[in-house]
Order: C-alpha cells, then structure tokens, then sequence
C-alpha cells in the first residue's frame, strides 16, 4: 500500500499602501515505504520553502500605482540617521509602525540594551538596520527580543497583536 505525503508552504508578508502579498506550494508525493515519511518530509519542507521565498522575493503591481521603493542608496541611509531617530528637519525616519519603533525603543531603554548591538541583530537576520526595518520585519525583531529579554518590564507586560483584553476600572478584568 502506498503511503502518501502531502506538504503545503505557504508565507504572507505585508506591503506598502497596507497590500500584502501571499505566495503557497502543496506537493503530493507517494512513497512505498513509511520510513521514508522522514527524510522525504525534510526534504519536500526545504524544497517548498526555497520555491516560496524565491517567488516572494517580486512584489509586482500594488495597488494605487504605489511601487515599492527602492532600497536606500550610498546617498541617504536610513541608519545614518541620529540615535533618537529624528531628522534634523523633524521627520520620523523608522520603516515600521509608530507602535513598533516605540515598542522597540521602550524595550532598549527598560532592558538597558545597547542600540549598534540591536542594530547588528536586525543586519543579521534581515539584512538592514533597525530604522530600515519593515512592519513584517520589525515584529520578527520585537519577537526576538521579547524572547530574549521580555521576562522584565513594562514592555514584556504589554499586550500585542491585537489583544482585545480589556481592564475594568476597579482593575478586575471582565
């Protein structure tokens, strides 16, 4: 009898003029043997998740003509800018929400972490600075630091993702 092994990847990732973009893959494979269940589903996983990611990676059209912008060049770069993230003409320069960068910053200043060691995390797993990060991006970055320092604090404390809690005034939560 034979066995069958179906997969499905599938990623969403968020977009300029509050569009998205989802891209998926479901293979369907028959194997004759049980104990290939395991390296044939490491396999297809790596193979599906390859394929979706290279297939993300061009946006195409969004809608009200809005294009993405380019990535920012030698001439102005995001991360160049001051460490309270404010140009000298005022503008507020992060790529992510205004939650997120005050999330972020309220997680550096109450864990007293050190701003080029965030900045080197988000090279590292995205490729770009903390102010350059998008929406998609900046929330993998909030993770992160949740897991790795989200046990003290005000911040840790906080609700996220759309939390509908709500607290009564005499504190009781209904």
């Amino acid at each position: 009898m034979a066995i069958v092994l179906e997969a499905n990847y599938c990623k969403k990732l968020g977009l300029p003029g509050y569009s998205s973009h989802q891209y998926g893959v479901t293979i369907r494979a028959e194997l004759g043997d049980i104990n290939q269940v395991p390296e044939e589903s490491e396999r297809v996983y790596r193979l599906l998740q390859t394929s979706v990611d290279r297939e993300l990676q061009q946006t195409g059209w969004l809608p009200q003509g809005r294009q993405p912008e380019p990535a920012p060049g030698p001439a102005r770069r995001l991360d160049s800018i001051p460490a309270d993230g404010v140009e000298s003409n005022g503008a507020d320069t992060w790529a992510c929400s205004p939650k997120q960068r005050e999330l972020i910053l309220r997680l550096v200043e109450e864990h007293a972490l050190d701003k080029q060691t965030i900045n080197e995390l988000a090279r590292e797993r995205f490729g770009k600075g903390v102010r350059s990060l998008n929406k998609l991006e900046a929330s993998g970055l909030i993770d992160e630091l949740l897991e790795r320092h989200g046990g003290k604090g005000q911040a840790a404390r906080s609700p996220r993702r759309g939390s509908t809690r709500r607290t009564a005034p005499d504190g009781r939560v209904p």
